[in-house]
């Protein structure tokens, strides 16, 4: 089944120049990319994007990161994109990354992670609609 997930490429990947590797791995696995644009976060679309976490410790700190820079965010089609662009990100503490993943490849830890992937496809509609609302 055909389905639309969002992607942000973070600011540390973005800051490292890995923005266009990334994009051609995500290109060269099958990928459409629907929509793309950089732009630097606000506060309020950090806190907005990652409210789930608010009561966390680590919210300020992941607000903080991800406004600390550029990202560049991306709307991918594919069959099953959810899992297929989670599967291509590899796990969340690139460490455990499996080799030749994105995060494998272009992370740096489990804070700094290079790029983020909707977790459901409930999800990917919220998130795609934060900022590509005529999508």
């Amino acid at each position: 089944m055909v389905q639309k997930t969002f992607a942000i490429i973070k600011p540390d990947a973005v800051e490292a120049g890995n923005t266009e590797n990334i994009v051609t791995m995500i290109k060269d696995n099958g990928f459409t990319i629907v929509d793309r644009k950089k732009m630097h976060w606000s506060d309020n679309d950090a806190k907005t994007f990652y409210a789930i976490h608010k009561e966390r410790p680590f919210f300020g700190d992941l607000v903080e990161y991800m406004t600390s820079g550029p990202v560049e965010m991306l709307v991918l089609e594919k069959d099953n994109a959810v899992q297929a662009w989670r599967d291509l990100m590899g796990a969340t503490d690139p460490a455990q990354a499996e080799a030749g993943t994105v995060r494998a490849l272009y992370g740096t830890n489990i804070g700094r992670n290079a790029t983020h992937g909707s977790d459901s496809a409930e999800n990917a509609k919220i998130e795609i609609a934060q900022f590509f609302p005529n999508l």
